[in-house]
């Protein structure tokens, strides 16, 4: 049994104390085994900044990187005595503030806390108490959103607010919480998320995307998460690191997965190392930011990644150029910030049990760091999953970057899913379009054919629309019977699926479209006071009850559906102003069938014969009717209808 004493400084007494402590003795047991005592670890915290903030033991990577600040440490020579722990390497950075100090934890190192000691020429040695933990489950229990997962992205400061008390943080800089303000802060908080998960649950969601809940210590608009000021802290005005591995714990006995949002291409200005660099190519264009010079901002050219034809100055100005002032763009072939940047990210999915991480902006920082990122990450979990946002409508660039796709250039991303921009689109653009033979559905049609350009279609990630766009109701015009099959189709397509917070009772921008401050607006009923609320129908229309109702219906049955998570696709071209969708898998045929025709229209059924339905009964997924298939199909108005032979 280890008795641990803290203290804050360092004194040559307790020091002393302490060197007498750590001798090791045993004792003599009556059939001669014996049993050592644990050595006491006297806790010192003299160091300013110690990153990752601990460790932990039996990981495939025996090698561990710290990042270790504090006033002139780089005069200082490190020793650490723990059994199975041995430090490798010691570099100095240009800062004399900086040690990086490189670990080897053995597969004999056991968990505990231990001391580094900091030895100093004529000066008190600085100590510092690091730990080694052990590990709370097996790696190839850490699994990842797949194919059956539909996602419910969530804006935290705009969904629910359960503890007004830690609206304002009088230490950080924007002070004011204001929901008056689309651009300002509105109080939403991790316990917001965790009081509600009995709705997202009901609701029939299996995983949770919250954007950013790290510190951003930011002037203003601080609210969205992307400009992080430290990257092992969440932010004060959201909660605790406690609270966020509530969130996932409580989660995951649900059935819900946490998928967590990480930035690796840029932080926030105000992050602490902006005011003392490591090295002097930390960030990109680091000598324009510290002479306050012009700096250029990316030129978003993405396809730079892919092309055979780019210039080099494209190529620079795409990975190297920072998206706004606010945002330094980090630089990730410095080897330092990235192996900081991948260990980061394995301290996040160890420290929370993570269903998935959603990497921002992908192709923007150093594609083959990007590479070696997610291979170190899916090396440690091998059934964890990645999402990476690359924002493009070509489904070619999309598929480049996922793990497997046989690139040209011979680069494989290790990366299992990208987001699906360029079916968001087509969606969008087939129920809004007018059915000829070049517009309407068969931009779907024409879309899913696509498919053959990807490894794993099913492993894409579809979305009716995103916090970074217009709602989904905005983009349909306001059309409802559209917004029904825009979300059916997301969830019915071989893919997996992603909904964002509020688009199952019709949240809208309409009065600025595309407005990021408005499109994020307040989930009524997560503030105390609001007098309509969506978690219990209260003040909700009839409209947005009956969408709410239709999208809780068609979730609920996909959570089960085999057809639909792993099931054959067959689909025929656009007919007679509709589309046609069947998932198959043994006994069970689910079918989607989207209807543009205002007036009743019958088809005959002849034409799918070949899927095998003659005489079987179907049932409406979200109505319960049964329908015996047969010669004909009536569709009496516009709308998606949903059959399956599943009872």
């Amino acid at each position: 049994m280890a008795f641990q004493f803290k203290k804050q400084k360092s004194n040559p007494f307790v020091y002393i104390l302490f060197l007498c402590a750590i001798v090791l003795t045993s004792c003599k047991k009556q059939d001669n085994e014996t049993v050592e005592i644990e050595s006491t670890v006297v806790e010192s915290y003299d160091i300013e900044r110690v990153e990752p903030l601990n460790w932990w033991v039996d990981f495939n990577n025996p090698e561990l990187q710290l990042l270790v600040r504090h006033p002139n440490i780089s005069e200082t020579n490190p020793s650490i005595s723990h059994k199975g722990v041995t430090i490798e390497k010691v570099h100095k950075a240009d800062s004399p503030n900086y040690l990086f100090i490189d670990l080897k934890i053995s597969e004999t190192a056991k968990a505990g806390k231990f001391n580094i000691i900091f030895k100093q020429e004529n000066k008190d040695d600085l100590v510092h108490t690091y730990e080694l933990k052990s590990r709370k489950k097996p790696a190839e229990e850490y699994v990842g959103f797949d194919s059956s997962d539909v996602m419910y992205l969530i804006t935290p400061d705009r969904f629910a607010n359960a503890n007004p008390d830690n609206d304002v943080n009088t230490n950080l800089l924007e002070k004011t919480v204001d929901r008056t303000q689309d651009y300002g802060r509105h109080g939403g908080d991790i316990k917001g998320i965790t009081n509600h998960l009995d709705y997202i649950s009901d609701m029939g969601f299996t995983a949770i995307w919250p954007c950013p809940l790290l510190t951003n210590d930011m002037p203003k608009s601080s609210y969205h998460g992307y400009a992080m000021t430290d990257f092992y802290q969440i932010d004060a005005r959201f909660g605790t690191l406690e609270e966020y591995v509530e969130l996932a714990d409580k989660a995951r006995e649900k059935g819900i997965k946490l998928v967590m949002d990480q930035v690796a291409n840029h932080c926030g200005s105000e992050h602490w190392w902006m005011k003392d660099l490591p090295f002097k190519d930390w960030v990109n264009q680091q000598k324009a930011f510290e002479t306050n010079t012009p700096l250029n901002n990316s030129n978003h050219r993405r396809t730079t990644n892919q092309d055979m034809y780019a210039s080099q100055r494209d190529k620079d100005e795409m990975n190297q150029g920072w998206f706004v002032r606010s945002m330094p763009d980090l630089n990730q072939r410095n080897p330092f910030m990235a192996k900081y940047i991948i260990q980061n990210s394995i301290w996040w999915v160890e420290i929370a049990g993570l269903g998935g991480i959603r990497q921002d902006t992908y192709p923007y920082p150093d594609k083959d760091f990007m590479s070696d990122w997610a291979g170190a990450i899916m090396t440690e979990y091998p059934n964890f999953n990645i999402v990476g946002e690359e924002w493009s409508t070509n489904p070619l660039l999309i598929a480049y970057w996922q793990e497997g796709h046989q690139n040209k250039d011979g680069y494989d991303s290790n990366l299992r899913s990208t987001m699906d921009f360029a079916m968001q689109t087509n969606i969008v653009q087939a129920l809004n379009e007018e059915e000829s033979w070049n517009n309407g559905f068969v931009k779907i049609y024409e879309g899913l054919a696509v498919d053959f350009a990807y490894t794993k279609p099913e492993d894409i990630l579809v979305f009716p629309d995103n916090h970074d766009m217009s709602r989904i109701f905005t983009q349909l015009n306001g059309d409802i019977p559209n917004t029904k099959m825009a979300l059916a189709t997301v969830l019915t397509m071989p893919r997996t699926a992603q909904i964002y917070y509020g688009t199952e009772i019709l949240m809208n921008d309409f009065e600025k479209p595309g407005d990021h401050g408005l499109l994020r607006g307040d989930f009524p009923g997560g503030w105390q006071g609001d007098t309509v609320n969506a978690f219990t129908g209260e003040g909700l229309t009839d409209a947005q009850k009956d969408m709410q109702s239709f999208l809780k219906k068609v979730l609920n049955y996909r959570k089960s559906s085999k057809a639909i998570h792993k099931g054959k696709t067959v689909h025929f071209a656009p007919f007679m102003g509709t589309y046609f969708l069947f998932r198959m898998i043994e006994d069970e045929v689910v079918l989607l069938i989207l209807n543009k025709n205002e007036n009743p229209i019958t088809l005959d059924l002849k034409r799918y014969e070949e899927i095998g339905l003659k005489g079987k009964t179907l049932k409406n997924i979200v109505t319960d009717e049964d329908f015996i298939w047969n010669d004909t199909i009536e569709l009496k108005e516009k709308g998606v209808l949903l059959l399956s032979t599943k009872k």
